[in-house]
């Protein structure tokens, strides 16, 4: 890992966060703020969205800015933000990850760590629909909007849409996020969408509806948001019947981690069969990588991307 610069002016080298780079960011963060402009403008961008392979490799990391905190069985695993910025770090460090979905906040220490040089940056756009609030169907963009992405020179911006037809408040989420898609078109920069079916249990708590039909369904109403479709991308989840799922859109795919199962070899079975389809073009995936069972980040992201890399080859082959 480099930074653009510390207390004495060296580049760091451990993924790891060492007391003094914390030390720094945190005095950064309260006397040097106008250092964030600086980042942003100094950063060296990517020559392309995708890999020399055509694929796409992300860490997402806007979780918290909806308070969503959990990961396993720890309820307040991505509350420690040293720990999470030190995961995301070793995340990033490895080659074949291309880069990062998140919210300002996050992308900001990132880039005052220097972990995104020549790194893909989508911002997270809508994070008002809070976790376990009444609300939570009227997702408010409170996050990045379409004017600050383009100034801030990221590559695009990630819009969470969750359709329930029981609650009303789906129809602002659907009508803003056209708007973002056709905002983020004007400058010719990706919309990725991410839209998933919800309904009540029994109980009345919300659920992801899983079936094929529901989530083609949702792909089809994503893919024809805003006044064009000529840089949206989907991301999707994984779905027991990826080629239905999939087969429901010709726009390019990315495969959503979710949250982490118990079975890390269960997940990547998943990923695996979704990435054979065609208009699958790689991972975004969180959770699952920064906090598998056995805490080993490095592993997990390693997997990840041999499976990526396996889909690529076979493709070609």
């Amino acid at each position: 890992m480099t930074r653009r610069s510390g207390p004495d002016g060296a580049a760091g080298a451990a993924p790891r966060l060492p007391d003094e780079l914390w030390r720094w960011l945190l005095d950064t963060r309260a006397t040097r703020p106008q250092e964030v402009a600086a980042a942003y403008a100094q950063r060296l961008r990517p020559s392309s969205l995708v890999s020399g392979r055509g694929t796409l490799f992300l860490v997402a990391a806007d979780h918290p800015a909806r308070g969503a905190l959990a990961s396993g069985g720890d309820a307040l695993a991505m509350a420690d933000r040293r720990g999470l910025l030190e995961r995301l770090v070793t995340a990033l460090a490895h080659p074949d990850v291309d880069g990062v979905l998140g919210s300002p906040d996050v992308v900001e220490e990132l880039l005052l760590l220097g972990a995104l040089e020549g790194k893909v940056v989508i911002g997270s756009m809508n994070r008002g629909g809070l976790d376990g609030a009444a609300w939570t169907m009227d997702d408010r963009f409170t996050g990045y909007d379409a004017r600050r992405i383009v100034e801030c020179g990221l590559q695009g911006g990630k819009m969470l849409l969750r359709i329930d037809d029981e609650d009303g408040a789906t129809a602002s989420t659907l009508e803003a996020c056209a708007r973002a898609v056709s905002d983020l078109a004007a400058a010719r920069l990706v919309a990725m969408v991410e839209p998933l079916p919800y309904a009540r249990d029994a109980a009345g708590r919300r659920v992801l509806v899983e079936d094929a039909a529901s989530l083609a369904r949702v792909v089809g109403v994503a893919s024809a948001l805003g006044t064009t479709s000529a840089y949206t991308w989907l991301k999707l989840p994984a779905a027991d019947d990826p080629a239905t799922v999939f087969g429901a859109t010709t726009l390019p795919c990315v495969v959503l981690g979710g949250a982490p199962g118990p079975d890390p070899a269960a997940d990547l079975l998943s990923w695996g069969r979704a990435l054979g389809e065609p208009v699958v073009r790689g991972l975004v995936v969180g959770r699952s990588l920064l906090y598998p069972p056995d805490g080993d980040v490095r592993a997990a992201v390693d997997s990840a991307a041999r499976l990526l890399r396996a889909a690529t080859e076979g493709e070609q082959a």
